[in-house]
């Protein structure tokens, strides 16, 4: 069932929620929208530690099933997905590597904010790569906290951000 359809250019694109089956799909969308979009803002090994090349495939299908997350496709092919949790927390969100800055990102998080909206979640959270931070900033998110994490022995930075949202709107 489709949830929302949005236009990029003279595309249609869809946003909906992801279907069991689609695990590795989203596991490709991850690992190249971190090889890919994030390798201006990360060294080699740190793109590595994060999207290692070999993954536990169990565990991702269990992480992706856990975080239920949002799809956004144009003519059947999945740009990207982003999940939205009962607390407010946004822990995955990720946009096909080649296709940033070309609309799919801003699409998929007005389809989160809308759905925060309707949750009545009054403010919304997220750990954010250095990468992905100026499309946050774009919808009103600020930081809270720049972090450094550890991955695979791996240091990287990122930001606890956070929005409020208005329900009144």
């Amino acid at each position: 069932m489709v949830d929302n359809h949005k236009q990029r250019g003279d595309k249609e694109m869809l946003i909906r929620k992801f279907l069991e089956g689609e695990e590795q799909q989203l596991m490709d969308i991850f690992s190249s929208s971190i090889r890919e979009n994030a390798k201006l803002y990360y060294n080699e090994d740190q793109l590595k530690a994060w999207a290692p090349i070999e993954m536990d495939k169990n565990k991702w299908d269990e992480r992706i099933r856990s975080i239920n997350p949002y799809i956004i496709e144009d003519a059947g092919e999945i740009l990207g997905y982003a999940d939205l949790q009962v607390t407010g927390y946004i822990d995955h969100f990720f946009v096909k590597g080649g296709q940033a800055n070309r609309g799919v990102g801003s699409q998929l998080m007005n389809y989160i904010l809308l759905q925060a909206k309707e949750s009545n979640l009054n403010e919304l959270t997220a750990d954010v790569s250095l990468a992905a931070q100026a499309l946050f900033e774009k919808f009103g998110f600020e930081v809270v906290k720049r972090k450094t994490v550890v991955i695979r022995g791996i240091t990287l930075e990122n930001a606890l951000m956070h929005k409020h949202i208005d329900s009144s709107k």
